[in-house]
């Protein structure tokens, strides 16, 4: 039997015969995870989609990431810290803003913001609308010394802080290696590389190998994909998160803010198994 690892459609007069026909293909321990009725030639047809259990428990075993703490706030009183990383325009401070002013994004717990991307022009002032705007509490910091005091500023009204950095980028090495500098001071809990989903297969791999941890920094621990409205029907944004082989919490899918934020795994087993786009008459199984 051929080494199915993708989702397959099969047609069919009843949902029977079509499951029967799915299981000789995929075998045995297929699993249907769609269902709808479609005409071909005018003649009710049943539709399934469906995929071998292992493939699907393979990607959700490589992109599925550890829950968050059930208590966020450290037993010394230390906020949890989530750092986004990645090259520049990968939509690191507005995805920074919709994890940080959506309400209940992790319970009850709040949010700050802190920026360490000093560089470029209007990020700190996007990030401040946005902190001011949903009464968020915003810092600033520009070199390790300032680290230690808005911790401590932040650390009385958050459980949770949002880490915004800059753009990496191969032309200022040195600016690389002071901000990187920089977040190992702050050692964040959780490090999200965000990377677009038009990006390159090959390009992902060499970024995420960029950002990998060294004897010299903290590396990124999570895959964050962004603009996946970008991309028709999600082709491939899979397969690329699979090639970097981290797990997926977020993912987004426009500028709105706070609500083009979306759960990643969900939304990677989808797009997998089903276009974003897909009919709406499809039923689950």
């Amino acid at each position: 039997m051929a080494n199915h690892t993708q989702a397959e459609r099969f047609r069919g007069a009843d949902l029977s015969r079509v499951s029967d026909r799915a299981r000789r293909t995929l075998g045995d321990d297929v699993m249907i995870l769609h269902t709808r009725t479609v005409r071909d030639g005018g003649v009710p047809m049943v539709e399934v989609l469906a995929a071998p259990s292992f493939a699907i428990d393979h990607v959700r075993s490589r992109l599925e990431p550890r829950p968050l703490p059930a208590t966020l706030r450290k037993a010394d009183g230390r906020p949890f810290c989530i750092a986004l990383v990645g090259p520049t325009g990968a939509g690191k401070t507005t995805t920074a803003a919709k994890l940080a002013v959506r309400r209940g994004m992790f319970g009850a717990a709040r949010c700050g913001l802190l920026t360490i991307d000093t560089y470029r022009v209007g990020g700190m002032e996007q990030l401040a609308t946005y902190a001011e705007l949903a009464d968020v509490p915003f810092e600033v910091v520009y070199d390790a010394r300032e680290v230690d005091g808005a911790m401590k500023r932040l650390s009385p009204n958050c459980d949770v802080i949002i880490i915004d950095t800059p753009g990496r980028s191969p032309a200022s090495a040195e600016l690389t290696e002071r901000w990187r500098s920089l977040l190992d001071t702050i050692a964040p809990d959780e490090v999200h590389l965000v990377l677009p989903a038009s990006l390159r297969a090959d390009l992902a791999v060499d970024i995420g190998r960029a950002y990998t941890t060294s004897r010299a920094h903290c590396g990124a621990t999570h895959l964050l994909i962004s603009k996946l409205d970008e991309v028709p029907r999600e082709r491939g944004v899979t397969d690329m998160a699979l090639s970097l082989e981290m797990p997926t919490r977020w993912v987004t899918d426009g500028q709105d803010v706070p609500a083009d934020l979306k759960p990643g795994l969900q939304r990677l087993l989808r797009s997998w198994g089903l276009p974003a786009d897909a009919e709406a008459d499809w039923m689950p199984a």
